[in-house]
């Protein structure tokens, strides 16, 4: 396809219609006004900024500078307002409770598996009594856990608390390296156990936001990624930048180092200020992999060596493939090579080179195309394990190495099918499965008897798996014709009269597939007559490559166009109507929700922009704001300018349209999307929305995107967000006694 665009001051008719304001509006009901608070109102101080001949206007810029006393009292002024709307809520206090109830129903939480040979398993978990996940391990499935780690052990500052960002156990088990994170910052410092004692080696690595986590085989050294150490006056925005991938060993100075791979360190590989390094090593092979991952681009630069040079002078890399070859992903098994493409092949397919002489460009295919997408691939000790997906259904496919037809494993249900856990040591893989209607188990895989078994590792609560929920999946034409996947939830016999509470999310970016998935809280929705969809929109991952780009950059208004017509759908279908229609986005799906919302605001009773990308046109001059250039484009070119006006929310609010209800949430710890975009967004929903419906900030100053949320954390945010959507609704039990 041509791409060649013809240059306009704007370039096509629905941006101008968009910054027209002209949009189809509907007669909004009477405001719900529940008392006589007023949320505080923020200062406008116009900023213009000239983008090649074109000016834009930014009331609130100043918003960006967090540390301005100012603003930070604007920050805690609008938590305050929002506390005070969402607890004056009469149904919360009871909703709540129901949550915790469904939440505490099974005995525990477990995740983030790895099987080690001889049976070992550690594993994160959180008992229904706990707060938050902890380490543990054991010596088969039926052997007595211990504790590895409890994050509290270490300081944290008052009111805080400590999460496990990742952990990496040494090939052996012997030793576990863990990053810790405090208030859900993601910037972790790693700890590094005596798995037998328990006991922490002396020295601790900060900076290590990704980790990375790599043992070798002496079992006693690692590779690892940290972040550059800021210099006096550096902008904080530098931070991701020129990271270097080191070689340590346990119990030395980690400011001593051995720098292996990244910025500056190896003057015949090329690396970007933005690009991370990782070095990547596999037990039973001889070679370490380094990868370029190029900010959030999924297209890796990959070479190799012979592991035990590595870190010593004169290390002989050799270029496996680069970012033109479309590779995403890669395993090993001895001397074999295994990638993954969507190079001629938009669904991807795997082919196999030599770890000794790698040579993409003659890698024999071994699973071409077809009609599923594959995903993933991962190595163990008898064959290659491959997860697809057929639309958002889950598959693994299983190749043996001995060059036999590949093999659908027949999975206990359908629904998400994920390797959780892979070792080229150890045959057959550990699965993670869930659905609409199951929450998460853990599968083993046994090749040798041909059964997929329950681990049992997640126990299973009474509401792990309701018989009275149903799920439909569907297709719905969007507005150029193009079918979009819709997945709807609901309890069995629901009347489609068009008075269901209904929320639907989507995502779309980054060529993410957002697959089936149950947490038993959301029954506290569903028990209500409420109606749970998934929009899988363009710019995710669903069909592969191609629904990826067709919904990225200059084809990215696809995304919200296709969430348009999925809400459309629900509403045709009587699922719902739009009195009764909530929208939600989470991260960059905050692009989506703010721009379905300022395209059609009359389909919407309500919207949760939740830690979102508001404000698209000022994301790269956030610390998270260069890595995602690949994905979204620079104002620093007219082509990028125009993309990231198109999407940018913020800059779509217009004054006197009537914008539904708007529930904006952010971590004031958040390094992905900075607290400034929803504080921006709120500001001026606040002061142009004609509506007379609430638009509230929610602030939690112990979080950040969300990873590493205690369970109170997530419990309360999910009483906040249904509680207000109820009340929104209008839904008796929800309603706030009115002010005489």
């Amino acid at each position: 396809m041509n791409k060649k665009r013809v240059l306009t001051m704007f370039s096509t008719t629905l941006m101008v219609l968009a910054l027209s304001g002209i949009y189809p509006l509907q007669t909004a009901a009477a405001p719900i006004r529940p008392f006589e608070g007023r949320p505080p109102v923020a200062p406008v101080r116009p900023f213009t900024t000239d983008y090649f001949g074109i000016k834009v206007v930014d009331p609130y810029r100043y918003m960006e500078n967090l540390k301005d006393p100012q603003v930070q009292a604007w920050f805690r002024g609008q938590n305050a307002y929002t506390r005070e709307v969402l607890d004056s809520i009469p149904g919360r206090k009871a909703l709540l409770a129901r949550i915790r109830a469904l939440d505490e129903s099974a005995s525990a939480r477990v995740m983030d598996v790895r099987r080690l040979p001889g049976g070992i398993y550690f594993y994160q978990k959180r008992t229904a009594s706990e707060n938050n996940f902890r380490l543990y391990v054991r010596d088969g499935l039926n052997g007595p856990e211990k504790l590895v780690l409890d994050p509290d052990k270490y300081p944290a500052a008052k009111g805080s608390h400590n999460s496990i960002s990742y952990y990496s156990p040494s090939w052996n088990g012997q030793w576990v390296a863990v990053g810790v994170s405090a208030g859900g910052s993601e910037n972790a410092v790693i700890h590094i156990i005596n798995v037998a004692t328990g006991k922490d080696s002396p020295e601790t690595i900060d900076r290590a936001r990704f980790g990375s986590v790599n043992w070798r085989p002496d079992n006693h050294s690692f590779f690892y990624n940290r972040l550059q150490k800021l210099k006096p006056g550096q902008s904080a925005n530098t931070a991701e930048e020129k990271s270097i991938d080191y070689l340590h060993v346990v119990g030395a100075n980690p400011d001593k180092d051995v720098a292996v791979m990244g910025f500056g360190v190896n003057q015949s590989i090329p690396v970007a200020p933005t690009d991370l390094p990782f070095v990547v090593t596999a037990p039973g092979s001889d070679y370490a992999i380094a990868f370029l991952a190029h900010g959030v681009l999924n297209e890796v630069t990959m070479y190799d060596a012979p592991l035990d040079s590595v870190g010593k002078p004169g290390t002989r890399w050799q270029k496996i493939c680069d970012v033109a070859d479309d590779v995403t992903g890669a395993d090993v098994h001895g001397g074999d090579l295994y990638l993954l493409t969507h190079q001629d092949a938009p669904r991807f397919r795997v082919v196999r080179t030599s770890l000794a002489h790698p040579d993409f460009a003659r890698a024999v295919t071994l699973v071409p195309e077809g009609g599923a997408v594959i995903n993933n691939i991962a190595a163990a000790a008898d064959a290659l394990y491959i997860e697809e997906t057929d639309g958002v259904l889950g598959l693994i496919e299983r190749l043996p190495y001995s060059g036999g037809p590949a093999e659908n494993l027949t999975l206990p249900f359908e629904g998400t099918a994920q390797v959780a856990s892979s070792d080229q040591r150890v045959a057959g893989v550990l699965l993670a499965m869930a659905s609409w209607a199951r929450a998460p188990r853990i599968y083993s895989y046994d090749p040798g008897t041909g059964k997929i078994v329950n681990t049992g590792l997640q126990p299973l609560g009474p509401n792990d798996n309701p018989t009275d929920i149903v799920s439909e999946e569907v297709k719905v034409k969007s507005w150029d014709g193009v079918m979009v996947p819709l997945s709807i939830v609901y309890k069995r016999g629901l009347k489609m009269d068009g008075n269901n509470p209904t929320l639907m999310r989507g995502y779309g970016s980054y060529g993410i597939t957002f697959n089936p998935s149950f947490n038993p809280m959301l029954l506290a929705f569903l028990e209500k007559g409420g109606v749970y969809a998934v929009a899988h929109v363009r710019g995710g991952g669903e069909y592969g490559e191609e629904w990826h780009r067709w919904g990225m950059k200059l084809t990215k208004p696809n995304t919200w166009r296709d969430f348009i017509a999925c809400a459309e759908y629900l509403i045709d279908h009587k699922f719902t109507s739009p009195a009764r229609m909530a929208g939600m986005g989470t991260s960059a799906g905050g692009i989506t929700i703010g721009r379905a919302i300022t395209e059609r605001p009359d389909l919407f009773a309500a919207a949760i922009d939740q830690v979102g990308v508001s404000d698209a046109l000022r994301e790269e001059f956030s610390p998270n704001g260069p890595p995602n250039i690949p994905e979204f484009g620079s104002v620093k070119t007219l082509w990028g300018f125009e993309d990231l006006y198109a999407m940018d929310a913020y800059v779509h609010v217009r004054k006197g349209v009537r914008y539904p209800a708007v529930l904006l949430t952010t971590g004031f710890n958040d390094p992905r999307v900075s607290p400034w975009e929803a504080g921006k967004m709120t500001a001026r929903l606040q002061a142009d929305s004609a509506s007379g419906r609430p638009v509230l900030l929610r602030v939690d100053y112990e979080a950040g995107h969300g990873f590493g949320s205690t369970k109170t954390q997530v419990e309360d945010t999910l009483a906040d967000e249904m509680s207000f959507l109820f009340w929104q609704f209008r839904m008796p039990g929800f309603q706030p006694m009115q002010k005489k």
